[in-house]
């Protein structure tokens, strides 16, 4: 393993860097550019074979301890040794992870997956324990990318202020991972540091100045279940294909609290498009198993926004609660949110 660990980060076994001098950093992984998540897992397993030590970031993407997280980490490397090729693609890595956490708990095996921004090309419910409830082998939709995504997100717990309606949410994705710490600017690693260190040191003043530098670049820190605090991107999320009711209009309270009662707390994952006139980013959301913009229409609380998408899966939603009345539907003639948005732009 080690020549393949030379080739792919860059550094030999003792630590330092091949021709070309070090890499930039930005954050816990040393990254460049062009770092993609096999990589990023080679120079891991090459530090934990060095230092036995796991990623410091990969606890808040999985529910096992870090005497656990050693364990898998001790298996993936002696599998990685004995796999001939190595893996080279991000496939091969995700099927070689499956292979080998085949009886650890989907939670992690997923969250490990996620943190090293891998494809989920195998129906992970078959690394469930022996003694899982389910023995389900279907593959959950929303683990094939849908045709057109450009990225993907794994989000931190939604919180209520980022709700702002049915159809827009803001969520918060940490920075540490690798394929999203490769994008920080030097400059917001060094804030968020040099902020960690003033709260520490008790300079308030100093601290809040640091948190409006990462605010104002679209960034802020957050508070982790062991006190500490990561460095996260802040993403607007437009959800693409449906239309809900404005605040002020009929239904437009409902549908705000019920995208709060299915998201609020609740870690995502969103596949994005494009981005929209507005800034946001334009995609499908899932909460769990549940496709949220099915959950909305479904519940009489959105529109099928067919000037932006096509989608039959979304007409038919609609159409059933259409039929059965229910949500914004009760009403004898609703007016559509896109409607309201021009007569209150027109005056009228």
């Amino acid at each position: 393993m080690g020549n393949l660990m030379v080739k792919l980060c860059g550094k030999t076994p003792d630590g330092k860097f091949e021709s070309g001098g070090p890499q930039k950093s930005f954050g816990p992984i040393r990254l460049s550019a062009g770092t993609t998540g096999i990589s990023v897992l080679a120079a891991d397993l090459l530090h934990f074979d060095i230092t036995n030590q796991v990623p410091e970031g990969l606890s808040q993407h999985v529910v096992s301890s870090k005497k656990a997280q050693a364990n898998w980490y001790t298996k993936l490397m002696e599998a990685w040794r004995e796999t001939k090729p190595p893996p080279k693609s991000p496939e091969e890595a995700t099927k070689l992870i499956l292979q080998t956490l085949k009886h650890h708990q989907k939670a992690d095996v997923e969250g490990l997956l996620g943190y090293y921004g891998l494809p989920l090309t195998i129906d992970t419910t078959a690394c469930e324990a022996p003694h899982a409830a389910t023995t389900s082998t279907s593959k959950p939709k929303h683990e094939t990318k849908p045709e057109g995504v450009k990225y993907e997100l794994n989000t931190l717990p939604v919180d209520l202020k980022s709700i702002a309606d049915g159809d827009t949410v803001t969520v918060y994705v940490d920075a540490t991972v690798p394929h999203e710490s490769c994008k920080v600017p030097p400059e917001i690693s060094k804030a968020a540091k040099e902020r960690t260190k003033a709260r520490a040191a008790k300079n308030f003043q100093k601290a809040n100045g640091l948190q409006k530098t990462l605010t104002d670049a679209g960034y802020r820190m957050v508070p982790t279940q062991n006190g500490d605090e990561i460095l996260a991107k802040k993403y607007r999320i437009r959800l693409r294909g449906i239309d809900a009711p404005e605040s002020a209009m009929p239904y437009g309270k409902e549908a705000k609290e019920e995208m709060v009662k299915l998201v609020q707390g609740k870690k995502l994952k969103v596949y994005i498009f494009n981005d929209d006139r507005y800034g946001r980013s334009v995609g499908d959301i899932y909460c769990g198993k549940i496709f949220v913009q099915e959950h909305m229409l479904k519940k009489g609380l959105a529109w099928h926004y067919t000037a932006y998408d096509q989608r039959q899966e979304l007409d038919t939603w609609e159409k059933e609660a259409r039929a059965a009345r229910v949500g914004l539907w009760a009403q004898s003639k609703p007016e559509k949110p896109w409607e309201w948005r021009r007569n209150k732009r027109n005056g009228s």
